[in-house]
């Protein structure tokens, strides 16, 4: 087959594009920009775009299918072109199931947690040997690519995110892969760019769990309220199963699970990821995997990149960074990093990037998001709110919100370094949240920070 990609650079249309090269497919795309580690990449396969930019004369009869990326425009004129020309256009979830129809598809949604637990059911298979197709949003210990398409793989498992599929298709992703196994692992409103209401955004979870195919199964965090409401409304007749943290101790920073064969130290911790935990442990039994065989491969299990990610570590001092931003993936990690070294300060640094959370009206969701950090910070960059044509923020705006009198606020990525770097993290916990880079932070002098 020859695919053309519009919009190869991002993270998840690239990975694809080298996905289907490994499969033999021929291989062509287009972007206007291509960062690393994409660039690099793609350029290795020998399918990196020579010169960046739209151009139409790449779109002919002889593609068989256009895949069509989220960060091009409607108006972009290769995406015209296709139209003009009859061509099947995708987006990055159609493509993906025109893949795996004859699969038994395993789709991991939820608002938080979704790309921890489909790295935790990966890095099981891998250990046991267990070959997988695959796509997921984080880069992974053990695996080159983010996605995996194969001809003979009986399963794929598949990361269900509930963002817009195309410019053109503005379904959520996770609506169009009809799975025949699915886990929900939370529901706490997001995008607000896109789902304007609380309601709406929960409607999306209700579609996604009437899409299991009939006789399917639902896995479930029950103690996810909203979830279990969703999950056991729904009339979809599928089985309804289901899971809840389990039962673990903390030791010296150390966490410790508790298994029919005794308590098992593991890599990861907080309550939020042993909860995780669970639920990758019966979406695995429902592959195959039997239970001391999960026990066994997630002892090993260091946790997804960027999902907290240890930086640096010293006798009485370590360093994490997160993706955490939306509030209730903030409050867990912040409260998860605090439980796990509970006699050390923590200084808890979080940066607004999303278009959510640089939202005046969004903005009190982060109500006691940070309450279990003993220094709380809040960094954003007022240029990030113009750029993205919010209405401008002010410190008491965001102070009010967290509802903390002593929470530290920059607007300025040098005073907020410096203030980092003035610090004394003997006895203390340094935990930085952002989907952005804090204004060019450097991540290798953060380590520095940290004493053997």
């Amino acid at each position: 087959m020859n695919v053309h990609f519009i919009a190869i650079g991002g993270s998840a249309m690239h990975n694809l594009a080298l996905a289907l090269h490994q499969k033999g497919y021929r291989i062509t795309g287009s972007d206007d920009e291509i960062f690393e580690p994409s660039k690099s990449r793609l350029a290795a396969k020998g399918i990196l775009p020579e010169t960046f930019g739209w151009f139409p004369e790449k779109i002919g009869s002889h593609l068989d299918a256009v895949v069509l990326g989220m960060h091009a425009k409607s108006d972009n004129p290769e995406l015209i072109r296709a139209q003009e020309l009859g061509l099947k256009i995708y987006s990055y979830p159609e493509f993906l199931y025109e893949q795996s129809k004859d699969k038994t598809r395993v789709v991991i949604g939820g608002s938080h947690g979704k790309t921890t637990i489909t790295s935790m059911i990966l890095h099981v298979m891998h250990y046991h040997g267990k070959d997988v197709d695959f796509m997921v949003g984080a880069q992974l210990e053990g695996f080159d690519i983010m996605v995996k398409l194969t001809e003979d793989n009986e399963f794929i498992v598949l990361e269900g995110d509930e963002y817009l599929s195309s410019p053109i298709d503005t379904r959520p992703k996770f609506h169009l892969y009809k799975p025949n196994i699915a886990l929900l692992s939370g529901i706490a409103w997001d995008h607000i760019n896109v789902f304007p209401t609380y309601d709406n955004y929960v409607e999306q979870f209700r579609i996604f769990v009437d899409s299991i195919v009939k006789g399917g199964s639902i896995t479930y965090n029950a103690e996810d309220p909203e979830v279990a409401r969703v999950v056991e409304a729904s009339e979809n007749t599928i089985r309804k199963l289901p899971y809840y943290t389990p039962d673990h101790s903390v030791n010296d920073g150390q966490t410790l699970l508790e298994t029919p064969e005794g308590p098992l130290p593991i890599e990861v911790f907080g309550k939020h990821n042993l909860n995780n935990l669970a639920g990758a442990k019966w979406i695995c039994q429902h592959m195959g995997i039997d239970e001391e065989y999960f026990y066994e491969a997630i002892a090993t299990f260091k946790g997804a990149s960027k999902r907290l990610e240890k930086v640096a570590e010293g006798k009485a001092s370590v360093a994490y960074k997160d993706f955490a931003h939306s509030p209730s993936k903030v409050k867990a990690t912040t409260q998860a990093v605090k439980e796990q070294y509970p006699d050390r300060t923590l200084v808890a640094c979080l940066e607004l990037h999303t278009y959510s959370s640089l939202n005046a009206e969004f903005l009190k969701e982060y109500k006691g998001s940070l309450d279990a950090a003993d220094v709380a910070v809040v960094f954003y960059s007022p240029h990030a709110v113009e750029i993205k044509k919010l209405k401008e923020i002010s410190h008491q705006q965001i102070a009010n919100a967290f509802e903390r009198e002593d929470l530290v606020i920059f607007t300025n990525a040098d005073a907020f370094r410096k203030f980092l770097f003035s610090q004394n993290f003997d006895n203390k916990t340094l935990l930085l949240m952002s989907s952005g880079n804090y204004g060019g932070l450097d991540f290798d002098a953060v380590k520095q920070l940290i004493k053997d």
